[in-house]
């Protein structure tokens, strides 16, 4: 009774599992290439063995280990031949695929569980543990767009996706180059660093605090579906105005988050500065500024990511024939859907990585902040 409770999923899984085994087979009959009965054998084997063992009172490390690999080679020989039957699943098709999605969520949960003593084998769960959940998102599409026969063009595969992406790399690498380390890079620095400044100026200066606030509110709700195609006639279509959006769109994010973090140290910290005669500017660099990097840093990551969407959504209104937002709006004119998709992926990459290196920077320089100290 224990195990039943404990293990919920993997019971699931094997009345699925004999549930797909029941209303075999496991393409319709119209299918062009059937299942082989080795292949047939081998997936149904793979996954009821997994389940047999993930209730079985066994270690947990060969358990999650187990599950990790029955399931994934189960579910691999399934949809592999999926291409040039699309369309054609049947029923058990689907029952077998959510048995095998079962098994890999327990799989999680067993790797979540673990306490390791290890810093290297823990460091690697955190990375196996939010990868195993990202394979079955993009087992699921591409089970669901090929097995139910979705148009190409309404949702492609994300083997097709991944076609293209290896067959487009100098044509991405080129858009990544114009957006990227052109406007990207040069309008976030720009941006992030004319917002900390104007922040202290307005921290010193409390008529203009007051009096730039709410405009900085007010600016930071401009659509930038409007602001665009303005930069684009003051600058030109080349980078310079899609570097001049994303400055505004970065500027009023770190003005608003700077003011707050110089706000917040306290009172306390504040008079006894005051005891050692410290001046505006030492009180500064030596408690408010040091008290403000977290609300700093929150905007860096905000920016990295406002940043990006920024030059894309510019490069709409007008950019040389080179460029991420150039590349998704031409494609999708010629419905092109595989290298939109393409395109989306480079610039969740992007995102991703710029987002990563700044929150490693905040990791390193605000170690002592209470959100950092548990490692």
């Amino acid at each position: 009774m224990t195990i039943l409770k404990r293990s919920w999923q993997s019971w699931a899984a094997l009345t699925l599992a004999l549930a797909a085994l029941a209303a075999l087979p496991l393409l319709t009959p119209d299918a062009p290439i059937a299942y082989k009965p080795i292949r047939m054998f081998s997936i149904f084997v793979l996954t009821i063995g997994a389940t047999v063992v993930s209730l079985l009172p066994l270690p947990p490390v060969f358990v999650a280990v187990t599950l990790l690999v029955c399931a994934h080679f189960s579910t691999g020989l399934l949809i592999s031949r999926l291409a040039g039957n699309e369309g054609m699943a049947s029923t058990a098709f689907f029952l077998i695929l959510a048995a095998n999605w079962l098994l890999a969520w327990r799989c999680v949960s067993i790797l979540s569980e673990l306490r390791i003593r290890s810093r290297a084998i823990d460091s690697l769960l955190r990375l196996v543990i939010p990868a195993v959940f990202g394979a079955w998102i993009l087992i699921l599409w591409e089970a669901a767009t090929r097995g139910l026969g979705i148009p190409f063009i309404i949702l492609p595969p994300p083997s097709a996706i991944g076609a293209r992406f290896a067959s487009s790399i100098p044509i991405l690498w080129a858009d990544v180059q114009q957006t990227v380390f052109k406007a990207v890079i040069f309008g976030y620095v720009v941006g992030c660093a004319s917002g900390f400044a104007v922040a202290i100026l307005a921290d010193r200066i409390a008529f203009f605090r007051r009096g730039l606030l709410p405009i900085a509110n007010l600016m930071s709700a401009l659509p930038i579906i409007g602001v665009a195609p303005i930069m684009v006639m003051w600058f030109g279509f080349d980078w310079q105005s899609k570097a001049a959006v994303v400055i505004i769109m970065t500027f009023f994010p770190m003005l608003v988050n700077t003011i707050a973090g110089l706000s917040a140290a306290g009172s306390m910290e504040r008079d006894l500065m005051r005891s050692y005669a410290s001046d505006y500017w030492q009180t500064l660099t030596k408690l408010r500024l040091p008290a403000a990097m977290p609300f700093i840093f929150n905007a860096l990551k905000i920016n990295s990511t406002l940043a990006l969407i920024g030059a894309i959504v510019a490069e709409f209104f007008g950019t040389p024939i080179v460029g991420m937002g150039f590349r998704i709006s031409t494609e999708i004119g010629r419905m092109n859907v595989d290298m939109v998709w393409a395109e989306i992926t480079v610039a969740a990459l992007v995102g991703s990585i710029f987002y990563g290196v700044v929150a490693l920077g905040e990791r390193a320089l605000t170690f002592w902040h209470p959100s950092n100290r548990g490692g």
